[in-house]
């Protein structure tokens, strides 16, 4: 893989994870806090926004004003029961907006605001794409987002939306299960060859608010799943809330304190729980909780051992099993037909449920996949698969459509007017073609057919312009492209209008071509609806669906082979058979106009969120850059005040009487910073900062210069010293030196004697100057006469030696009147041909 920032995000309701695809492999990325998981929480306060890792840390303090459970609410109205449900769990206000959404309403730049869960999550993503854009060093755009599989139409697009509004190009939405599989399978060696019977894996996500099981078929570079189990509404933090009622009953039978009319003590007790819970994951034997000051200044303590949280969570554990059975009967396979059972998700940590999946399947469950990562990880892959610029290994993932879906249209003379278009658990991405006959406009809906857990099984309206009767009057063939896309979300792509005319064979090439093109469109057509019935063309499946190809290349290299054999075929015999051969049907089609009504927000709304967001970031910069230097600020105050202390190393390098005012001008400058200057903007602790810098710099430069003139002073005191060892030498005949003149010699001696006298004179009036005053010579100083002296000397004493002069040969020739053998050519030898 090249080194590419293509990214994974696992979006969960309690964490989220960020996964990157690099050269060598997939690797999770940290936050600021060295973190793998950044907690889903959004928190506001007077002055700024704070998400992530420090939004949860201070939840407890500031409740009403972090939001997290987000998630949950995407793409919702405020009256579904559902989210009725939901805001049991929430400390914070969320109220109705206009339109019948969800407003999360809380105080921010000391005002209230109301903001939607699109825009929350927006921020949380936004967060997200911080994080990766500091740890790769680059700017992140693309993305894949996880998604429950059980997302409707309605949740996937407000998720769209809110990564719309961060800034961030989804190519992908993928479902958390199919990510899992994904990464599972893409390192898979020993999966059998295409044309063998495939591995089943039964993949388990068991996480903070939901269970999703999928069943998935392998062969070696090619990942089909199979169908799907889910159960929105059972988590681990179901089990949370029964061992927290739990408790809450215990402390008021025994202490008389009600921890549910305390907002802040049930929130903190649902903390302490959860840690309980990961404990008695690991350990069977009887475990304490213990709370200081919970309630009314007062301490709580109990306890609780596993089979008791078993016990309390009973309806968890059997909704689970539902679940589990479930898949085998959607997927259509026995126990004995699963390979293995891999399990994702924190809460499958919990024995309990590895014995429920022990049970159902008749085989242990296994950890191969990190529980945690897993899902980032798969989505990190599939982005590297569909960004162009990254190669990786060929693998093919074919994921479903969960739920069935119907189409509705206006029935013209005694039409049915409906239809199932997509069954339960059909193959996606997929398009279907569906042809009309019809002289004016007309609109189609799509519903979902089977439960969903969604208020409204409502999908989209569409409504088709520009249909207009032919000149007779008939009706016209319309055609429509149903598609379940790449992000699971069910659309009418597109419309055509198909005319068919009479032309002269003089017609060009460019008519012969849309005629082709119908004949493509023809191929594509499952369904017509022609006068009074509805009618399914009996072509075979191959014929009736149409996959989508990943990448436009296949789709154009299928459209250009189409087009070639529509020509080179059967015109010959069309030419010999037509009586009238000047005349030709030709086939035009015409894109139609669509008018959608679907979930999600427009673009006139989501304008206005994105330039919210925008004024939202540059606040949280603002803040951010304030805060900073606030606390550049007050930690100079702390180090420059500590340093002037008794005994400290700054003490000495600055007069008493300076001393004394510094550190007054520092006391008061902290008393000022929690006083009047808690809440001043950056210029004026930067101002503050530079007019503190003028008197400290130069007290820290005079101990610098205390430590670092010495070792520059023996530096140059050694110089001298070898100089004039090498002048004893040329002195004593030595021949490294034999070769210099009397005269540089001298100049050498000259330069010694002068540099010596500058350097004791140098060494005496440092040794006069109080450490408190600037020395008379800096280092910098001393180094550079250093130079001067070497610069001097050094090209004296390493002049080089004179070169040799070789002596001519005694006898030039050879006894045979020839030159030797070795003997350079002749300047006068001539060739002549």
């Amino acid at each position: 893989m090249a080194a590419m920032s293509v990214i994974g995000i696992d979006f969960g309701n309690e964490s989220c994870y960020i996964a990157v695809a690099k050269a060598g492999g997939i690797e999770t990325i940290t936050n600021d806090y060295s973190l793998r998981g950044t907690p889903s929480c959004v928190a506001f306060s007077p002055k700024n926004r704070i998400l992530g890792v420090a939004a949860k840390n201070q939840m407890v303090t500031n409740m009403k004003n972090t939001v997290f459970g987000f998630k949950r609410l995407l793409g919702r109205k405020f009256n579904d029961p559902h989210v009725q449900k939901e805001l049991k769990h929430f400390p914070f206000k969320v109220e109705q907006r206009s339109d019948g959404g969800i407003g999360i309403r809380v105080n921010y730049l000391g005002e209230d605001n109301v903001f939607t869960p699109e825009q929350i999550t927006a921020m949380l993503l936004t967060k997200l794409k911080d994080s990766a854009t500091v740890a790769l060093q680059t700017q992140v755009n693309d993305c894949v987002i996880s998604v429950p599989s059980y997302f409707t139409n309605a949740e996937r697009n407000a998720l769209l939306d809110a990564a719309a509004i961060a800034g961030l190009n989804v190519l992908r939405l993928m479902n958390e299960t199919t990510a899992t599989a994904l990464a599972y399978g893409i390192y898979k060696q020993d999966l059998p060859a295409p044309e063998e019977k495939p591995r089943n894996v039964v993949f388990v996500d068991f996480g903070h608010s939901s269970l999703q099981v999928s069943a998935c078929a392998f062969n070696k570079g090619k990942l089909k799943v199979l169908a799907t189990s889910n159960d929105p509404c059972c988590g681990g933090r179901d089990i949370d809330m029964a061992l927290a009622d739990y408790f809450c009953q215990d402390f008021i039978t025994r202490l008389k304190l009600d921890a549910r009319k305390n907002q802040r003590a049930f929130l903190r007790l649902l903390q302490e729980v959860e840690k309980l819970k990961k404990q008695m994951s690991a350990n069977s034997t009887r475990l304490p909780l213990n709370i200081e000051c919970f309630m009314e200044e007062r301490d709580v303590s109990g306890e609780m051992q596993r089979s008791q949280m078993e016990q309390l969570s009973a309806e968890t554990f059997s909704r689970i099993e539902r679940a589990l059975k479930g898949i085998l009967i959607s997927a259509k396979l026995r126990p004995e037909d699963i390979s293995s059972v891999e399990i994702v998700g924190g809460s499958t940590r919990i024995p309990a449920v590895k014995g429920l999946i022990e049970n159902v399947f008749g085989k242990q469950a296994s950890t191969t996949l990190n529980q945690d990562e897993a899902v980032s990880r798969g989505c990190a892959l599939q982005c590297a698969m569909l960004s162009p610029a990254v190669r990786v290994r060929e693998f093919n993932v074919t994921d479903v459509q969960p739920y069935a879906v119907r189409l509705h249209w206006d029935a013209a003379r005694g039409e049915d007017g409906d239809m199932e278009v997509f069954p339960a658990f059909h193959a996606a991405p997929f398009s279907k073609m569906l042809t009309f006959y019809r002289k004016e406009p007309f609109s189609v809906s799509a519903y979902y057919t089977d439960p969903v857990p969604y208020s409204d099984t409502f999908i989209g309206e569409w409504h088709i312009r520009d249909v207009q009767p032919t000149p007779e009057g008939e009706s016209q063939k319309v055609k429509l492209k149903v598609r379940v896309n790449i992000h699971g979300i069910i659309t009418v792509a597109s419309a055509s209008l198909v005319e068919k005319k009479q032309q002269d064979t003089s017609q060009n090439e460019s008519v012969e071509m849309e005629n082709s093109n119908e004949a493509q469109a023809n191929q594509e057509a499952p369904m017509e609806t022609n006068g009074g019935s509805q009618e399914q063309q009996q072509n075979g499946p191959e014929n009736q669906e149409v996959r989508e190809d990943d990448t436009k290349e296949a789709q154009q290299k299928q459209s250009w082979t189409q087009r070639v054999g529509q020509w080179f075929s059967g015109d010959d015999d069309k030419k010999d058979k037509s009586k009238d051969k000047t005349k030709k049907v030709v086939v035009k089609t015409i894109e139609l106009p669509i008018d959608a009504r679907t979930h999600g927000y427009s673009q006139h709304d989501l304008n206005n969120y994105l330039e919210q967001e925008g004024k939202m970031q540059a606040q949280d910069r603002q803040e951010k850059e304030r805060a900073d230097a606030r606390n550049a600020l007050e930690e100079y105050v702390y180090e420059l005040r500590g340093k002037l202390s008794e005994g400290e190393v700054l003490h000495d390098f600055v007069a008493d009487e300076q001393r004394m005012r510094l550190v007054g001008q520092l006391d008061s400058l902290e008393q000022w910073l929690y006083d009047e200057g808690e809440d001043q903007n950056r210029q004026v602790y930067s101002e503050k900062l530079s007019e503190l810098r003028t008197e400290g710099e130069p007290i820290k430069q005079r101990r610098w210069e205390f430590e670092l003139r010495p070792g520059a002073l023996d530096d140059f005191a050694l110089a001298i010293q070898l100089t004039n060892k090498a002048v004893d030498l040329y002195r004593s005949g030595d021949a490294k030196y034999a070769h210099l003149s009397e005269a540089d010699i001298a100049k050498v001696v000259e330069a010694c004697k002068s540099a010596l006298s500058w350097l004791e004179s140098a060494r005496q009036a440092v040794a006069q100057t109080p450490r408190h005053q600037s020395p008379p010579h800096s280092t910098q100083q001393i180094r550079q006469e250093r130079q001067n002296f070497e610069s001097i000397v050094n090209p004296i004493l390493n002049k080089p030696k004179p070169k040799e002069k070789t002596p001519p040969p005694a006898n030039p020739t050879a006894g045979d009147g020839q030159p030797p053998a070795d003997a350079a050519p002749r300047d006068d030898h001539m060739d002549v041909e």
